[in-house]
């Protein structure tokens, strides 16, 4: 039978400033409940100091976790509890990583004063990929920040006169109702499908800022098909919702960027909504354009996922039943000369 670990004394941290500590334990203590919630032990906070008792091992963590946290705090960047669960999550995972350099790297301040910095070392890699190269890819699920950060990333570039506007796009892919069906001219029925776009960009600036520039074309939000015969230069360009692109989409997609731009591709491989048997365009694209120098490829997986915690069990969920699925088709003899379908990943 395995020994459980003993526990060491308490451990003792002292902080020396109250304002700032204050700020670090959150309201009632949020920010200490989550640490003790998410790694197994327990905090007491008197004062200055906080008590740390438990696996050895957490405590080193926890206490790793709180003096860099509260080090960030010292030069004036803001903590969210959403930022406690994310710093677990990476100095779980890397012990040598320095929050510092990820979450002090701001991308943008938001019209509502929140500061829009990655949450995680993927997505850290991601923003230095963004700052390096043209053309980058971004896969991954749902939840990791691909496109939000992406869309920080044009808003940034074009409040610092990098481009001359931002274009952000997605294919118009029917789920379950047909365009022909629902009401209005075309840009009405492929307006549902931009929604998304059209919220993150709302979440980084106010809605008449949006609306004058939306109005005067310096950002555009358009659905694939409108990005036909075009050259786009010193523009920003985001294409997201990449995996439900054909390969002759991404292939005019990719050739549209001109002189002065940079194209950052979005998508998640494992929610595929093309017709059975069309070949995914990104997933033909992370295919034949890997090693292209100036194209970078950028990828997530849940452990990256910065929404609601639960999300990364269920894609964890997902992906098992799949697999799942997957061992159980290949195990079957295959008749016809049928294989398995194009497309999948």
């Amino acid at each position: 039978m395995k020994e459980k670990s003993e526990e060491s004394p308490p451990r003792r941290v002292n902080f020396e400033d109250p304002a700032t500590v204050k700020l670090l334990f959150g309201e009632n203590d949020a920010h200490l409940k989550l640490i003790e919630k998410s790694l197994g032990v327990r905090i007491h906070a008197r004062g200055n100091t906080i008590a740390l008792s438990g696996d050895p091992i957490n405590v080193g963590l926890a206490e790793k976790v709180l003096t860099e946290l509260y080090d960030i705090l010292r030069r004036g960047h803001p903590l969210y509890p959403n930022d406690v669960v994310s710093a677990v999550r990476i100095l779980s995972g890397n012990h040598s990583a320095k929050l510092k350099d990820i979450f002090l790297d701001t991308v943008f301040i938001s019209a509502r004063r929140r500061f829009i910095t990655p949450k995680s070392l993927a997505q850290k890699r991601y923003i230095d990929a963004i700052r390096a190269h043209d053309i980058v890819f971004s896969i991954g699920p749902a939840g990791t920040g691909k496109t939000y950060l992406a869309m920080a990333m044009g808003v940034a570039s074009l409040t610092k006169k990098e481009v001359d506007r931002i274009i952000l796009t997605r294919p118009a892919v029917e789920a379950g109702e047909k365009l022909g069906f629902l009401p209005g001219d075309l840009l009405e029925k492929v307006n549902p499908y931009l929604r998304p776009l059209y919220d993150a960009l709302h979440d980084m600036m106010d809605f008449e800022t949006a609306s004058r520039m939306l109005e005067k074309g310096v950002i555009e939000v358009a659905p694939l098909a409108f990005m036909r015969g075009r050259t786009l230069n010193d523009s920003f360009v985001i294409l997201d919702e990449a995996q439900n692109t054909t390969s002759e989409q991404m292939k005019m997609f990719l050739t549209r960027l001109g002189y002065g731009s940079k194209a950052v591709i979005t998508g998640d491989v494992t929610q595929i909504d093309l017709p059975t048997g069309k070949m995914s365009g990104l997933i033909e694209a992370r295919n034949i354009l890997q090693g292209i120098e100036g194209i970078h490829f950028s990828f997530f997986t849940e452990i990256d996922v910065v929404r609601h915690p639960l999300v990364q069990d269920i894609i964890r969920a997902y992906e098992s039943q799949a697999a799942k699925k997957n061992a159980a088709a290949f195990s079957l003899p295959l008749y016809g000369g049928e294989g398995k379908e194009e497309g999948g990943d």
